[in-house]
């Protein structure tokens, strides 16, 4: 898969989605930062996503992001947790100019539930806009055929991306690909994206609803995963997410536990936490962006 020919890629072999694509609530003691902040990294972020991949890309992966975002901010307002705005950071060096965002948050705040609640729906808000982008993009792509003195930044496929490619083509034949249109692409990391935060480990939107649904049995799961994602990073050689382990072990794998542990979720939001950490194997891919060898 790779993406529209006009869009400028740097020519890197593994090159990886940082650790700022996951959302990380940090917690914090004091309210967020000042509203200027927010809107010049905003602007900058916005500025950084049109130089990596055009005017379509950066407006529908700033609308993914900013969906991401406001689901977490919305339903923190709605809980009476303090909350900063989202902060945007720009990467203009990156295939898609951007690490993501993150909001900040007062720690200890709200119970079980309210975790729960506003963990979830982040992704959730999200994923609506990138599947969108995806099937309207897949309809503007194109179907070429690659040659062998072809050479560009090819997009690993997960698997979810791979059926809308399915549905949307049908079989490939050898030697075809599809060149994404822009929107497409947005719609790809925006897939991306939501796995990534969805990884069941500390302060991911994965570990909050792993911790809302086990609370303090989902620390051993969690170190496991994070001991299984640094045996993969080591052994099958998959550097470009060495920040992003680093960072994970630096903000660690056990979850603090909320003001009210004992609150229920209910069935309801039980099934939901699962199906959507289910989503992981569907829309991961750990070789993001990769040269034809």
């Amino acid at each position: 898969m790779q993406a529209e020919q006009p869009v400028p890629f740097p020519r890197t072999s593994e090159t990886s989605l940082d650790a700022g694509l996951v959302d990380q609530q940090v917690a914090v003691q004091r309210s967020g930062p000042r509203r200027l902040l927010p809107i010049i990294l905003f602007v900058a972020t916005f500025l950084s996503t049109y130089l990596a991949g055009g005017l379509a890309f950066s407006l529908a992966l700033m609308s993914i992001l900013l969906a991401h975002e406001l689901g977490h901010y919305l339903q923190a307002r709605r809980f009476g947790v303090p909350a900063s705005l989202p902060l945007f950071i720009p990467m203009p060096i990156s295939p898609i100019g951007t690490m993501g965002a993150v909001i900040l948050m007062a720690p200890g705040m709200g119970n079980r539930r309210t975790l729960f609640d506003i963990a979830i729906t982040g992704p959730l808000a999200g994923l609506v806009p990138a599947l969108l982008f995806c099937v309207l993009g897949l309809q503007w792509s194109e179907v070429v055929v690659i040659t062998d003195n072809q050479v560009g930044l090819m997009l690993g496929e997960p698997l979810l991306f791979k059926l809308l490619v399915y549905l949307t083509f049908g079989p490939l034949a050898e030697g075809q690909d599809v060149i994404l249109h822009p929107v497409a692409f947005a719609g790809w990391v925006g897939i991306l994206i939501t796995a990534l935060n969805l990884f069941p480990i500390g302060q991911l939107d994965g570990g909050h609803v792993l911790y809302a649904l086990l609370r303090r049995r989902a620390h051993m799961l969690a170190k496991g995963l994070l001991l299984a994602a640094a045996v993969a990073v080591v052994f099958w050689g998959y550097w470009g997410w060495t920040l992003m382990l680093i960072l994970l072990v630096w903000m660690g794998p056990v979850h603090p536990p909320t003001a009210d542990d004992s609150v229920s979720l209910g069935t309801q939001r039980s099934l939901l936490g699962w199906g959507s950490l289910l989503f992981v194997p569907l829309g991961f891919t750990p070789l993001p962006f990769y040269l034809p060898t």
